[in-house]
């Protein structure tokens, strides 16, 4: 291995070439893109340039900038490790973007990749009367939905929770990265168990939605993430369930929950046909997030959630 490295790296002389040799790899490999890149072009540049410590939106004046033997070394183990080890890019690199920002992440969490993103880019612009006040993001991995929504409503107080002590981790890393210590805050619950009594303008919730057949054949980046991030019982839907049946004691009369379910709305949509789903559209691509308002959850007898 060390003598094949040494040999490429007295072939491969320049950027270009080691993000061209990188995506070719990973085409032979036939790698998984989508955590956070979707072609092996994008994903080699990604690497390439966290390995060199160059921003990410370096121009193309980088491109045929010659690297120092040492340098070479480092990009090609890098690449090499993407291959071997099948994981997502950015536990590679230690960290993802996410509705633009930066955050860090590593296997304690998922990868962010939410279509949830662009809503809270939008200001869940037509959802929301107004500014929301209080803010929870339920299951918030890494943090990043919570601290995007933050950021995008900055007289707002965030609460992210989680039932994994390990996740809460990287989230409170991303509190500090951010400096808005002052207004969100991490909390340990296993849904709402930890939050008794709180009521919320807007809940969010990227839960765990696989279902057991797609997370058997899924590729191996996915499973390179925490498992409790992605299975949710036999049709994807067991936290989900609890989601509905307790959600409306902790939204305010005017308050909102979206909730992210990927391929398994069709079967929420048929387990629920007296809640009226309204099933929102992305301009950047994804699918499976519903909007409810309080009023609607509400509207429906409890036995039925």
């Amino acid at each position: 291995m060390i003598e094949r490295r040494d040999a490429l790296a007295e072939e491969l002389i320049s950027i270009r070439d080691y993000i061209r040799w990188g995506a070719s790899r990973f085409h032979e490999a036939k790698l998984f893109m989508g955590h956070g890149t979707d072609s092996a072009w994008d994903e080699a540049v990604q690497l390439v340039l966290h390995a060199l410590h160059l921003p990410r939106d370096s121009g193309p004046e980088i491109l045929d900038a010659r690297l120092a033997h040492h340098e070479r070394k480092d990009v090609i183990s890098q690449l090499e490790r993407r291959v071997n080890e099948r994981i997502p890019a950015p536990y590679i690199t230690g960290e993802a973007w996410f509705s633009g920002l930066p955050f860090n992440v590593d296997e304690r969490v998922l990868v962010p990749r939410s279509p949830i993103a662009e809503l809270i880019e939008q200001g869940f612009e037509p959802w929301l009367s107004e500014d929301p006040a209080r803010i929870l993001d339920l299951c918030t991995g890494s943090g990043c939905i919570g601290i995007a929504c933050a950021l995008t409503f900055p007289n707002s107080q965030v609460d992210i929770s989680d039932i994994s002590p390990e996740a809460l981790e990287v989230a409170n890393s991303n509190i500090d990265r951010h400096c808005v210590d002052d207004q969100v805050q991490a909390i340990l619950s296993d849904l709402f168990a930890n939050l008794q009594g709180e009521k919320y303008d807007l809940i969010v919730s990227n839960p765990p939605y696989v279902d057991e057949n797609d997370l058997a054949t899924m590729p191996d980046e996915f499973h390179a993430e925490p498992a409790i991030g992605l299975g949710s019982g036999t049709d994807g839907l067991d936290f989900t369930r609890r989601l509905l049946a307790e959600a409306s004691e902790h939204l305010t009369a005017n308050g909102v929950l979206v909730v992210e379910v990927g391929n398994s709305w069709a079967a929420l949509d048929d387990q629920f046909p007296l809640l009226p789903f309204t099933w929102l559209e992305f301009e950047r691509g994804g699918h499976g997030v519903f909007m409810l308002t309080a009023e609607q959850l509400n509207s429906v007898p409890r036995q039925h959630h």
